[in-house]
């Protein structure tokens, strides 16, 4: 793992203790470059192992987190995927006032030994692959409050892998149905605290929004590489399209843009403890910007940008799904609102 340094993971200790999280953003950038599902395959994987690491609880993390390590280290590893969708809760349990209103239908019900699970999580990253899942559920039905983290295994019995979506990006990383039916889960397989699930959910977005937008960054990188490849080796005329200074103009405006994101995410992961509205804004602002310089890029391409051996208009449906997972842009944007509000947009003006 990269979110942890030797001998517990594989960060470099230095840059580790400025940022928790500057090393992972790194590799989803460049993983996303070539391909943003393949970067989704990889980081949705740390996005399960995280509750393990950020519940803040000593027995969690030996219990669960350092076999997993170990293995890690060996011939078996173990992928993992982080489960929180419902299919009627979905960007709402992403935000405070959202989550207060959220239809929950996934329940744990205590028992003798443990709990007996009930429900469904959607579109969940490599919920098909995957052998463990970090999965969050209420108590009984007392609601957002009692949600508790569990990790489950894929061979306990009454879980099942349900529909796997078509989607319009990202297609190297499958977006699964978890189907939990009287899934038995002992009390040691609760990560954290009862009830904490909330806290600790919001804990581990901060950290991994920033990351999601360094992969939309990458998408958006990747689409610019290209375009810049095309321009060298087409002709108009008798001069390459990178001669001419309209595209010169477009092409510098993309860098700009490109500049300006990367800036955003390093800036959010520049602390070891992470921002809630640094993160929001590095997520919003990158993805946004991915998505604009991928539409440059398919301007500037023309024809050619429809065909798939360029890749830039995959880019371009990569990038749309960075602006709707790890909470929408929108509920991002009242994220921001919620944590500023009484630091400086409440006051009354002098």
């Amino acid at each position: 793992s990269v979110l942890m340094i030797p001998p517990l993971g594989r960060a470099s200790v230095r840059p580790y203790l400025k940022s928790a999280v500057f090393q992972a953003a790194l590799i989803g950038e460049e993983f996303s470059v070539e391909s943003g599902g393949i970067g989704l395959l990889f980081m949705a994987h740390y996005l399960g192992l995280a509750p393990l690491l950020l519940a803040g609880h000593i027995p969690t993390y030996v219990r669960h987190y350092l076999p997993l390590q170990y293995k890690s280290k060996t011939e078996h590893p173990v992928l993992m995927a982080f489960a929180i969708t419902e299919p009627q809760a979905g960007s709402d349990v992403e935000h405070t006032e959202g989550g207060a209103k959220a239809r929950l239908v996934t329940t744990a019900e205590p028992c003798d030994g443990g709990y007996r699970l009930n429900g469904s999580k959607v579109f969940i990253s490599n919920g098909k692959i995957a052998q463990k899942l970090t999965l969050f559920a209420q108590i009984g039905q007392e609601g957002l409050d009692s949600w508790t983290c569990f990790l489950l295994d894929k061979e306990m019995p009454g879980l099942s892998v349900g529909r796997q979506e078509r989607k319009m990006g990202q297609r190297p990383s499958d977006a699964s149905e978890i189907i939990l039916q009287d899934v038995f889960v002992p009390h040691k397989n609760v990560v954290g605290k009862l009830r904490d699930g909330w806290a600790i959910n919001k804990n581990v977005l901060n950290y991994s929004r920033p990351v999601v937008g360094a992969m939309a960054l990458g998408q958006a990188r990747g689409a610019f590489e290209r375009t810049l490849e095309f321009c060298r080796e087409t002709f108009l005329g008798d001069k390459r399209l990178l001669d001419y200074q309209d595209v010169q103009l477009q092409l510098a405006e993309m860098i700009i843009q490109l500049w300006a994101a990367r800036s955003m995410v390093w800036h959010s992961c520049s602390q070891l403890r992470s921002n809630p509205s640094a993160s929001a804004a590095a997520k919003v602002f990158a993805s946004d910007t991915a998505y604009k310089v991928c539409t440059m890029a398919m301007e500037l391409m023309g024809d050619h940008a429809y065909l798939g051996k360029y890749g830039v208009e995959r880019a371009l449906r990569d990038t749309r799904l960075a602006q709707i997972y790890e909470g929408t842009n929108q509920i991002n944007r009242l994220a921001i609102i919620e944590q500023q509000w009484d630091v400086e947009l409440s006051a009354e003006p002098s």
